[in-house]
C-alpha cells in the first residue's frame, strides 16, 4: 500500500486489534498523518453519538489531508449484564438494541461521513471488522442472536456502501474482514479450546497485508484475515 500521501485513520485505536493496527501504521511510515480515535480521543468519537463521528471526520477533512485508509475496529460482543444469548428465551429487545447500535448502525454512520472524504481518484480503502459468526449461510451452530444479526445487518449496509462509493469514487474499495480470533477482551471468555488465537500484534500484521493487496474487484466483499471470501 503505497498512500505516502495520505491521511490513514484507525476507529477503535484503544481497543486490541484496533491498537496494534494502529501502532504498526506509525511504525510503517507509510502515510504523513495516522489518527487514532476513540470515545477519550481528542476529538472524542463514540458510536453512540453521531455528533462525535462528524467531528473525527472533520477533524480529517482539514487542508493538507488526504483520507486513504479507514480502519473500523470496533465491535461488542458481551457487556456488563449482557452475554451472548444460547437461545430465544434469552433475548432482549434492550440488549438487541445496543449490540445493533454499536456493530451495524455505528459503522453505517462512520461511512456516511468517513466514506464522503475518499479521494475521487487513487487507491482508497475503507474497512470495518465483521465477523465470520456474521455469514448467514456458514451458521451451523445457532446462538448469538444479537451479534450474529448484527454482524450480518453490517455485511449488508457495506456491501450497499460499496455500490454508492464505486459510482463516485471508482478506484476506492469498502468492505467488511473477519480479523480472525484474537486474544483481546472481546473474545476471550469466548475462545474455544483448541481454536487458533492470535495476539493483536500478529492479527494487526495480517490484516495490514491483506489490506495491501486489495484490488478495486474486493470492494464490496466479506474476507477473512487472510483475504479469503466469506459465504454471505
Amino acid at each position: 500500500m503505497t498512500l505516502r500521501d495520505g491521511c490513514a485513520v484507525v476507529v477503535g485505536s484503544s481497543g486490541g486489534v484496533g491498537g496494534a493496527v494502529h501502532q504498526q501504521l506509525l511504525d510503517s511510515g507509510r502515510f504523513l498523518q495516522v489518527l487514532g480515535f476513540h470515545r477519550n480521543s481528542n476529538p472524542a468519537l463514540d458510536l453512540l453519538d453521531e455528533a462525535s463521528i462528524q467531528a473525527a471526520a472533520r477533524a480529517v477533512s482539514q487542508p493538507g489531508y488526504v483520507l486513504r485508509l479507514v480502519v473500523d475496529a470496533t465491535g461488542v460482543l458481551a457487556w456488563p449484564g449482557h452475554q451472548p444469548e444460547k437461545s430465544l428465551r434469552a433475548l432482549s429487545a434492550e440488549d438487541m438494541a445496543h449490540g445493533f447500535a454499536v456493530n451495524a448502525i455505528g459503522p453505517a454512520l462512520l461511512m456516511k461521513h468517513f466514506l464522503p472524504l475518499l479521494p475521487k481518484d487513487g487507491k482508497a480503502i475503507f474497512a470495518t471488522l465483521s465477523a465470520r459468526v456474521g455469514s448467514i449461510s456458514d451458521n451451523h451452530l445457532g446462538g448469538w442472536y444479537s451479534y450474529r444479526a448484527s454482524k450480518a445487518a453490517l455485511n449488508q449496509l457495506v456491501r450497499t456502501a460499496a455500490i454508492e462509493l464505486r459510482r463516485k469514487c471508482p478506484e476506492a474499495i469498502c468492505l467488511a474482514v473477519h480479523p480472525g480470533t484474537v486474544a483481546t477482551n472481546l473474545s476471550e471468555s469466548f475462545a474455544k479450546q483448541g481454536l487458533s488465537v492470535q495476539t493483536p500484534e500478529a492479527a494487526a500484521k495480517c490484516l495490514l497485508l491483506t489490506l495491501e493487496a486489495l484490488t478495486v474487484e474486493d470492494s464490496g466483499q466479506f474476507l477473512d484475515h487472510n483475504g479469503q471470501k466469506i459465504p454471505w
